[in-house]
């Protein structure tokens, strides 16, 4: 149980934390079909098109993680509606404009946006009373949300002309405005200041330590390690989501339909992954829960990347995914349970989405230059090393949770 002082996760609040993870990330989680759109639209290269997404990438990573401290003080209800606005205003641009470069320029402008809004609902996340249950119900929410757009940007695009599922996503941003109201204000306990979460024998502060309330709260600084990490993580799996349409369009013969509509179901039935995984932690232990989630992930992105088979690129599609959130769950929870203010989640969703700003440039330049039998190989391995700082900050939450759970136990270095 992870059961803390904070806002309860009543439906207001679940569909506001749903509404503003999915749009703050949705720049990346739609990136396949976005990129498809730029190459057909503008007939551009795969690095040309990697090159427009990173961009919005990037501009969506760098504003997370400056306002990943200013997420966890108050406030955040209106830093997110300032950045649905200026999301709003980014995504007509990109459905308007007729040349690369305004594109590029369209991009910036919504990615920035989405930046504000992602990093004051991440930083929510923390502020509930549940870690476990909110990044569980979160995450379920976004991908459900997430597998709509995925269906729906292509077949504006298709019914109504190229580009018009940026349209899609300006309405998106107009409907979450209202909804964003609920989501949690401020932080669920107290922390110790300026410390790295994640270090050994870090933990909540003390009662009395704490006894001024939630409001003094300071946020703790994340490891660079971990920061790094997380980047490597979500820079090997989202440049990889972001060509998934494209290979499997051009490995197995699938119909670009087909392809989106592969994507779509693997994303709603690994929903099963954002289940089991605080199931499994709590029967294995978080590390070798995570241990195994991530092995499963590297695994299934390889035989996803290489093969020429329709039935093995979807099941790996489903088995990817589903670990792939297995993975995102349990993250977000232990930085939840590590840092009760926020800022622990926002920076890591930050250098998360710095991770997914680089990762399609990079996998674009792979594919083009190596294939993608070696970009299998570079990606499993990635995988595989980029995930040895999170297993210690699951490790550093079990002692938390434990020590929390028996105040007066120190979690052991």
């Amino acid at each position: 149980m992870n059961a803390r002082s904070g806002s309860a996760l009543t439906f207001g609040v679940a569909v506001a934390l749903v509404a503003g993870v999915t749009l703050g990330n949705g720049g990346a989680n739609v990136m396949p079909v976005f990129v498809d759109d730029f190459a057909t639209r503008f007939a551009l290269s795969d690095s040309a098109a990697g090159l427009v997404a990173a961009t919005q990438l990037m501009a969506t990573a760098v504003v997370t993680l400056l306002l990943a401290g200013r997420a966890a003080r108050p406030g955040r209800v209106r830093m997110a509606r300032l950045g649905l606005a200026v999301s709003c205003v980014g995504f007509l641009g990109a459905a308007a404009v007729t040349d690369p470069v305004t594109l590029v320029l369209a991009n910036l402008v919504l990615g920035a946006g989405l930046g504000a809004v992602y990093a004051a609902a991440t930083a929510a996340l923390a502020a509930t009373d549940d870690a476990d249950k909110a990044s569980a119900v979160t995450i379920c929410g976004v991908v459900g949300v997430t597998a709509l757009l995925i269906m729906g940007v292509p077949m504006a695009n298709h019914d109504l002309g190229e580009g018009t599922g940026f349209l899609l996503m300006a309405v998106c941003c107009l409907v979450a405005w209202p909804l964003l109201r609920r989501l949690p204000d401020g932080p669920a306990g107290p922390t110790t200041p300026n410390t790295d979460p994640t270090a050994p024998g870090a933990g909540p502060t003390p009662p009395a330590a704490g006894s001024a309330g939630t409001r003094g709260a300071a946020a703790s600084r994340p490891s660079v390690v971990l920061l790094v990490g997380t980047g490597l993580l979500w820079a090997v799996t989202q440049g990889a989501w972001s060509y998934a349409s494209v290979l499997g369009r051009q490995h197995t013969g699938m119909s670009h339909s087909a392809v989106s509509a592969v994507l779509a179901v693997s994303s709603v039935v690994a929903l099963v992954g954002a289940v089991v995984g605080p199931v499994t932690a709590r029967h294995l232990g978080r590390m070798r829960s995570m241990a195994a989630f991530v092995m499963g992930q590297a695994v299934a992105m390889a035989i996803l990347i290489f093969t020429h088979d329709p039935v093995f690129f979807t099941v790996a599609a489903v088995l990817w995914q589903g670990c792939q959130l297995a993975v995102l769950v349990q993250m977000l929870a232990a930085a939840a349970l590590l840092d009760p203010t926020g800022r622990l989640v926002a920076s890591l969703s930050g250098a998360g989405a710095l991770g997914t700003g680089v990762g399609p440039l990079a996998v674009g330049a792979v594919l083009d230059g190596a294939g993608a039998g070696v970009l299998s190989v570079v990606l499993a391995s990635g995988t595989c090393l980029a995930s040895l700082p999170l297993l210690r900050m699951t490790v550093a939450s079990g002692e938390t949770a434990g020590a929390a759970q028996q105040p007066g136990r120190v979690p052991a270095a």
